[in-house]
């Protein structure tokens, strides 16, 4: 018996609850693994995994060896990437769960690229706009965006995204322009399902303050609010690197530029009970890097194309809307 593969597919069944799925994920028959965890059992002469029909649980035994062996196998790789990584080009599979549209909109061509530039990197992308286990799913990162991360969280920030409000012209014709964020409630305003649908947060006088709305319109896909919006059914907030090129062709006009929406922060999340493997450290500080040049790059562009002229304004405020 191999003490550290055997500690590893204990680790991984702890974490998935399931022989099966640890077997599928390692590409081996269900009867190796349980033959691996039942002679680590007989060495250690405990039980350390309680088998029923219906489902599996760990041992009082059993939980304190998992993290004994979390400890152990981090250190192992730890020790043995330390010799070896700095003087290597970095290799393997990267298996990441990441949010649809900013996946789709900005991610996916820094991933080619990234993969252009290291041949012997493979990634696996999972999309979804819900919070994966990481542990539980075997991801070896997520890209998150947020206010805030989770208790217990280990991330490092990569980058800052903005929202801005945005209708088409023709309902603003239809319904109006509001002036001030307390007037959305009487408009037609697209609810993100997995947000918080019943009030929208702006900042004002350095204060982010919340403020009511309403709607029929309810997705739980921020692109499926925006072409709802481009069709003239009425209000979203959406994130600039989404609205921006329906903003610069006209189909979509920047509402309550006075009002910015609070800054939230993209984040790369790690497994907090493992050691981040080269590879991974390498693509997060290449996707840093790409994300800073970005903003760089939007806030160095002159004034006249980061601030469009709102087409349909009163004229009696000489609001601007615009990327802020």
């Amino acid at each position: 018996m191999d003490r550290l593969d055997s500690m590893r597919l204990f680790v991984r069944v702890a974490e998935l609850g399931s022989f099966s799925a640890v077997a599928q994920q390692n590409n081996v028959a269900r009867s190796v693994v349980t033959r691996q965890v039942a002679a680590l059992e007989t060495h250690l002469g405990t039980k350390l995994i309680a088998r029923s029909t219906r489902r599996l649980s760990l041992t009082s035994a059993g939980a304190t060896y998992l993290e004994k062996c979390r400890e152990i196998l981090s250190l192992v790789e730890a020790a043995e990437a330390s010799l070896t990584e700095d003087r290597q080009a970095p290799r393997g599979h990267i298996r990441i769960t990441l949010p649809f549209s900013f996946g789709i909109h900005q991610l996916m061509p820094m991933f080619g690229d990234f993969m252009t530039a290291n041949p012997d990197i493979s990634i696996e992308l999972e999309f979804s706009d819900r919070r994966a286990n990481l542990i539980e799913g075997g991801f070896d990162l997520a890209i998150r965006i947020g206010d805030r991360l989770d208790p217990g969280d280990v991330a490092r920030k990569i980058g800052s995204s903005q929202g801005v409000v945005v209708a088409a012209p023709e309902y603003l014709q239809r319904q109006g322009r509001p002036k001030h964020p307390s007037e959305l409630l009487k408009h037609e305003c697209f609810g993100y399902l997995l947000a918080a649908r019943s009030s929208w947060a702006f900042v004002i006088d350095g204060k982010t303050q919340w403020f009511p709305v309403t709607g029929r319109l309810e997705a739980n896909s921020g692109d499926a609010l925006l072409a709802a919006a481009m069709r003239g059914l009425g209000i979203t907030n959406a994130p600039t690197f989404m609205a921006e090129q329906a903003v610069r062709e006209r189909k979509l006009e920047i509402l309550l530029p006075k009002f910015p929406t609070p800054e939230l922060g993209i984040y790369a999340v790690f497994p907090s009970n493992r050691y981040v493997p080269h590879r991974v450290r390498t693509l997060v500080e290449y996707l840093a890097q790409r994300i800073e040049s970005q903003l760089r790059t939007v806030n160095e562009l002159p004034r006249e194309f980061r601030i469009l002229p709102e087409s349909h304004s009163d004229g009696d405020d000489g609001e601007i809307g615009g990327w802020n």
